[in-house]
């Protein structure tokens, strides 16, 4: 039987950690620190975006402070404490603008149609605005504060100011001076020469009497004298119905967001509004748009395709090259064999580009003596001047990523084979490639996706070009990327279409998941190898 003194051990209670939502120590301090940051920044958020009337933004913005500090303050929360910030980011950057990107492609957004229907109403009775033979004159100032220009109307002894965003409102303590305003608290006012020298931002610019856009503007050709200018549409809310003064033509909202008389005829400014399967359905459709759709895609394709298998095949074939015993000055050739990878691939394609300037470039001044070879003019030499620049490019990234993979090949399977009598032919085709391809294979999948999208090389070496034809930007070697791009309206080239332009965006989406899925799918099957 046990003594007492050997039953009864004296029990060490274990210390209980401290929750670190009450821990009030120094890391404490720095928490509530940098909450503290957070929050202000969340709440400016909250003020523009309540400024700004949108609403949407308010509320998520709300919900992600209210989540933040639940999660950075409460006790048992610690794992979501290092995931929550890339949640955030992901709903930002990822969900947010997929979702946003998909809205925008079942709309006709695009030029002509670039607000809501009571903003492209506002703008429809402010762009009709003339002065009417009768309309009032008023003593004027053209006033400045912060760089941005403004009236100051007298009227019946009160001075009034607006700029181009703000309508007018009283002013208090101006001073008036034998009929002219020569004092504007918080307000310079400008002089003859300064005027003159800013003439035509003074005369666009165009100062609202009130809230309301059928009270019309005051708008100045000297600088001195304010006149009312009225708009020649009338809206009727009622009726939902656009009225030319002058002419009685009466317009109603259409099902493509535009207002349009009995004759056809529309006001030029338009609304959003959801036009389905129109974007998807136009780009095989439209007779001025498939053709070139047609050819992009078939581009683009290729590009990825070549552009992928080219640099693997030579990023591999120096890496076997820089593998084999014996061969001397391996980390001198290996660093050189980098260089193109360290430098950012927009300015090597800018140098590329004038390397291959018909006239001035060093290919044809220097090493095909003066020849005037169109490298970024043809078609054709086009497109091979995007494969041999991406050549150069992509494959120090191969030749990197297959060195690894042939260093980490087990010694002893390569061994047995040799015991086998299988020649070098033979294990390279049974045993190498197969186990280097179950660790490239996705870096491939991820390369070929990257390619799809390579709208920096193109962009920055021919432009997409040489065109299809006078009449389009888009040429010969632009890819979808580099398509959208240019529908989008962004470059200038085309007349804006954010509608379809997020259509093929959705698209080019869909196309490289589908293939990156199929290509991963495939890719289990190497496993089996091992």
């Amino acid at each position: 039987m046990s003594s007492p003194s050997t039953l009864e051990k004296p029990r060490t209670s274990r210390p209980r950690p401290q929750s670190h939502a009450t821990n009030f120590g120094k890391g404490f301090l720095v928490k509530l620190a940098l909450m503290a940051a957070v929050n202000a920044f969340g709440i400016f958020i909250i003020l523009a975006a309540l400024q700004q009337d949108s609403m949407g933004i308010l509320w998520v913005m709300v919900g992600l402070l209210v989540a933040a500090n639940w999660v950075f303050f409460a006790r048992r929360t610690l794992a979501l404490k290092y995931v929550f910030p890339g949640l955030v980011f992901l709903l930002i950057f990822q969900l947010f603008t997929m979702g946003y990107t998909l809205y925008v492609s079942f709309t006709n957004y695009g030029q002509g149609h670039n607000s809501t229907k009571d903003q492209a109403i506002t703008a429809l009775l402010q762009q009709n605005e003339v002065r009417l033979p009768d309309s009032p004159a008023y003593p004027l100032a053209v006033v400045q504060q912060g760089g941005e220009l403004g009236f100051a109307v007298l009227e019946d002894d009160t001075v009034e100011v607006g700029t181009a965003e703000d309508p007018l409102s009283v002013v208090d303590d101006a001073v008036v001076t034998d009929g002219a305003i020569t004092e504007v608290p918080g307000w310079d006012i400008l002089d003859r020469q300064a005027i003159i020298a800013d003439q035509q931002a003074v005369v666009d610019l165009r100062v609202s009497i009130d809230e309301d856009p059928e009270s019309g503007s005051i708008r100045t050709t000297d600088g001195r004298t304010g006149y009312v200018y009225t708009s020649t549409l009338e809206w009727d809310p009622e009726a939902d119905t656009m009225t030319n003064t002058e002419t009685g033509v009466v317009y109603t909202p259409n099902d493509e967001g535009q207002f349009e008389a009995e004759d056809g005829s529309k006001l030029n400014v338009g609304w959003r509004v959801t036009v389905g399967l129109e974007n998807y359905t136009e780009a095989f459709t439209n007779p001025t748009l498939a053709g070139y759709f047609y050819q992009i895609t078939a581009w683009t394709f290729v590009q990825a395709f070549l552009s992928v298998a080219l640099t693997f095949l030579l990023g591999l074939l120096v890496a076997i090259a820089m593998n084999k015993p014996g061969m001397r000055g391996q980390k001198v050739y290996r660093s050189l064999l980098i260089l193109p990878y360290a430098i950012p691939g927009f300015i090597s394609a800018l140098i590329f580009a004038g390397l291959f300037n018909t006239r001035f470039g060093a290919i044809n001044q220097i090493l095909l003596g003066g020849a005037e070879i169109p490298w970024l003019t043809d078609p054709f030499l086009a497109k091979f001047t995007i494969l041999f620049v991406n050549l150069w490019l992509g494959y120090p990234y191969m030749f990197l990523i297959t060195t690894g993979a042939l260093q980490a090949l087990p010694g002893d399977v390569m061994e047995a084979a040799k015991i086998d009598g299988a020649g070098p032919l033979r294990t390279w085709r049974s045993i190498t490639l197969p186990l280097l391809l179950v660790s490239t294979a996705p870096l491939l999948i991820s390369s070929f996706a990257f390619n799809f999208n390579n709208f920096t090389l193109i962009y920055m070496l021919t432009g997409g070009g040489p065109s299809f034809s006078p009449t389009t930007s888009l040429g010969h070697t632009d890819i979808l990327i580099s398509m959208v791009y240019k529908i989008s309206g962004i470059s200038g080239g085309e007349p804006t279409n954010y509608g379809l332009a997020s259509a093929l965006s959705i698209m080019i989406f869909v196309i490289v998941g589908v293939i990156s899925a199929i290509a991963f799918r495939q890719t289990r099957k190497l496993e089996e190898v091992n």
